[in-house]
């Protein structure tokens, strides 16, 4: 199954609109977008201390 064409798009935007009203749209992008930084935070910060304990290894001459 290929992307979506531009029916489909307009259908789902649509269905949204109808669903949601147009003054909740505003706020359902905000708490995406919120929610989207909020997984990115995370994703940085498990990453993070894999690349500090990498960093010490070296600083430390390769022991531990």
């Amino acid at each position: 199954m290929g992307r979506p064409g531009i029916w489909e798009i307009i259908v789902i935007v649509i269905l949204v609109i109808v669903i949601f009203g147009g003054r909740k749209l505003p706020e359902l992008g905000q708490g995406l977008g919120q929610g989207l930084a909020n997984f990115r935070r995370a994703m940085r910060a498990k990453e993070q201390p894999a690349d500090k304990a990498e960093d010490s290894d070296r600083a430390e001459g390769g022991r531990g």
